[in-house]
């Protein structure tokens, strides 16, 4: 029995959202679970899929957090 547990940023994928719509965690969970039995073979009903959506103040990488890390990414493509 696999569980598989996808990180995200809570954010949306447009301006006018905060979140991941439900569509789109459907579509994340039919495909892990989709990989998982192409890859391992494991059936369907047997593979949870658990969907976390992280704070964007608890999320960060480079050594900063997301939104300054962004920012400096951006700024330096600028340049």
């Amino acid at each position: 029995m696999p569980i598989v547990t996808v990180q995200v940023t809570r954010e949306g994928t447009t301006a006018d959202r905060s979140s991941v719509s439900a569509e789109e965690k459907a579509a994340i969970i039919k495909g892990v679970s989709q990989v998982l039995l192409d890859v391992l073979n494991k059936p369907l009903e047997s593979t949870y899929v658990v969907i976390e959506e992280v704070d964007l103040d608890n999320w960060g990488w480079g050594g900063l957090p997301t939104v300054q890390y962004r920012r400096q990414r951006a700024e330096a493509a600028k340049s």
